[in-house]
C-alpha cells in the first residue's frame, strides 16, 4: 500500500497538538473525583477525528465527564483482537517552571510541547491515526486477521478505577484481546554509544499504605521527643535512607543481561553482577554514578516505598496525638502485600500502624512470543544497529486491568529521541517540567506502530 508518510505524519502532529491543548489534569486520588480529568473533551476530539475517517467509535463513562473511548477497525476475526491503549488524563503541571505553557501544544526547537506529550497522549494520537489509515485504505491495506481496537481511557494517573479497570469489569467484551500494546516501551535510550529500545514485559504492583503514629497530645511550649510527629519523622528518615532487600526477578535478570552484552568493558562486567544480591548494594552505591540510573536500577531490584503525603496537627501550639504519612509502595513480581508490609515495618518500626489503602498485583508477560519477536524486529528494521530489550518498569500502567482478561501486555508506544539532545530523555519527560516529544521522533513512531499493527503475527 502506497502511503504518503509526510501527510500522515502532519496529521498525527496536528492531532497530538490538539490533544495537548486540552487540560485533562487528574487531581483525584483514586477514582472518586467527579470534577477531575475532563477526559470527555479529549475523547470528543478523538471521536470526531475517527468518525470522519469512518472508524466505529463507542464511549463509556462510570462518572460523567470521565469518558473512555473505544474505537474498532474490524478484521476477519480469525484471531482475537489486538488492543492499543492510551490514557487521556495527565498529571499536574506547574506552569511557572516550564519554558513553554504546559497546555500550549507549541512546536518549538523541533519538539511538540505540553503535559501529556510523552505520558501518553502521543500514543493516543498515533493509535487513532493508525486506525484511521486502516479504515480509509481497506482495499489496499494488508489483510487484518484480527480486529484492531483503540482504548483511550480515563483515570490512569489515579489508579484506573474510572478507566481501564471499569471497562474490564463492566464492558469486558469491548476490550477483550489477545495482545495489548501500551506504555511504557519502544522509546530510544542511549548508553555508552549504543541505542536501546526497552519493551515492557513486566511492571511492579502497587501497595499504597497509610502509616499512622500515636503519641501523647500536649502543649507546644513543652516539646515531646516521643510525640507522634517526631516518631513519624524518624521513621520517614529511615525510609529515605534504607534500601529494601534485593529480589532479582527473571525479567530484570534478562534485561540486565541483554543490556550488558552491548556495553563496553568494564561497564559490561559490573552490570552483569548487579542482579547478585550480595553485590547489588555496593554496585548501586559506588559503581553507578548517575543518580537517575541508580534510582532506576534500584527500583527494579527491590520493593520500594516513597513517603509522599504527610499529615499531623492542625494548630501550631498543640502537639497532636497522631500523625500519618501516605506511602507509595511498589512491589516486585512474586512479592505479596504481606511481604511488602513486613519489609516496610522492619524499616519504620513496630510503632507504625499500617493500613493498606489500595493495592494491585504485579504484571508479567513472557518475551518469548511471536508478538514480542515481531515488535523487536520492527524496531530493528526502522533503526538498524539498535537493541530492543525486555524491560520491567517500576511504575503502573493500564496493563494491570487488561491482564485480568488474560491479555498479553507489552509496552510499545514508539518514539525516537535524538542522542545529541542530552537534556531531553524519555525518563525525564515523565511527570517532569517541560514535557515534550521530538516531532521527527513522533513521525518515526507513527510508521513503526503502523507496521507493528499491520504485520502482527497470526500466532
Amino acid at each position: 500500500m502506497n502511503i504518503d508518510w509526510k501527510t500522515e505524519g502532519d496529521t498525527c502532529v496536528g492531532l497530538l497538538a490538539d490533544l495537548l491543548r486540552i487540560d485533562t489534569v487528574n487531581r483525584g486520588t483514586g477514582g472518586e473525583g467527579k470534577d477531575d480529568g475532563h477526559e470527555n473533551v479529549a475523547a470528543d476530539r478523538l471521536a470526531s477525528f475517527l468518525r470522519e475517517a469512518g472508524v466505529e467509535v463507542r464511549t463509556f463513562e462510570k462518572v460523567k465527564g470521565r469518558t473512555n473511548l473505544i474505537a474498532r477497525v474490524r478484521g476477519t476475526g480469525e484471531r482475537a483482537p489486538l488492543l492499543l491503549n492510551a490514557h487521556l488524563d495527565v498529571v499536574e503541571a506547574d506552569a511557572s517552571a516550564w519554558r513553554r505553557p504546559p497546555f500550549s501544544g507549541d512546536v518549538h526547537e523541533g519538539y511538540l510541547w505540553g503535559r501529556g506529550a510523552v505520558d501518553m497522549k502521543h500514543m493516543a494520537a498515533m493509535s487513532a491515526c493508525v486506525l484511521a489509515m486502516l479504515s480509509r485504505d481497506v482495499e489496499g491495506r494488508p489483510k487484518l486477521t484480527r480486529d484492531v481496537v483503540l482504548a483511550a481511557v480515563a483515570d490512569e494517573e489515579a489508579g484506573s478505577r474510572l478507566g481501564s479497570l471499569y471497562l474490564v469489569d463492566d464492558h469486558a467484551d469491548e476490550v477483550r484481546a489477545e495482545y495489548m500494546l501500551g506504555e511504557v516501551g519502544a522509546f530510544s535510550q542511549h548508553l555508552f554509544g549504543q541505542t536501546f529500545y526497552p519493551l515492557q514485559v513486566s511492571e511492579k504492583g502497587i501497595c499504597w499504605v497509610r502509616a499512622t503514629f500515636s503519641g501523647e497530645p500536649g502543649h507546644g511550649s513543652m516539646p515531646d521527643p516521643e510525640s507522634a510527629v517526631v516518631k513519624l519523622a524518624r521513621a520517614v528518615s529511615r525510609l529515605g535512607k534504607k534500601r529494601m532487600p534485593v529480589h532479582p526477578t527473571a525479567a530484570v535478570k534478562r534485561f540486565v543481561s541483554e543490556l550488558a552484552e552491548h556495553l563496553p568493558s568494564p561497564q559490561r562486567h559490573v552490570l552483569k553482577r548487579l542482579t547478585l544480591p550480595a553485590a547489588a548494594s555496593f554496585i548501586l552505591d559506588y559503581a553507578i554514578k548517575d543518580p537517575a540510573q541508580r534510582r532506576s536500577f534500584g527500583a527494579m531490584l527491590s520493593n520500594t516505598a516513597s513517603p509522599n503525603v504527610v499529615a499531623g496537627g492542625t494548630k501550631i501550639n498543640v502537639i497532636p496525638g497522631s500523625a500519618s504519612v501516605e506511602i507509595d509502595g511498589r512491589t516486585l513480581p512474586g512479592q505479596t502485600v504481606d511481604d511488602f508490609l513486613a519489609e516496610l515495618r522492619a524499616v519504620m518500626g513496630e510503632d507504625a500502624g499500617l493500613e493498606v489503602v489500595w493495592s494491585l498485583p504485579a504484571v508479567e508477560t513472557s518475551p518469548d512470543t511471536a508478538m514480542f519477536r515481531h515488535l523487536a524486529d520492527t524496531l530493528r528494521r526502522h533503526h538498524p544497529g539498535a537493541h530492543p530489550v525486555p524491560y520491567m518498569i517500576p511504575g503502573f500502567t493500564d496493563a494491570k486491568a487488561y491482564d485480568r482478561l488474560g491479555t498479553k501486555c507489552y509496552g510499545f508506544a514508539p518514539v525516537r529521541f535524538d542522542p545529541a539532545h542530552t537534556d531531553v530523555v524519555f525518563s525525564k519527560m515523565f511527570h517532569g517540567h517541560d514535557e515534550r516529544i521530538p516531532v521527527d521522533g513522533l513521525r518515526w513512531g507513527l510508521r513503526v506502530l503502523y507496521e507493528a499493527v499491520t504485520g502482527a503475527p497470526d500466532r
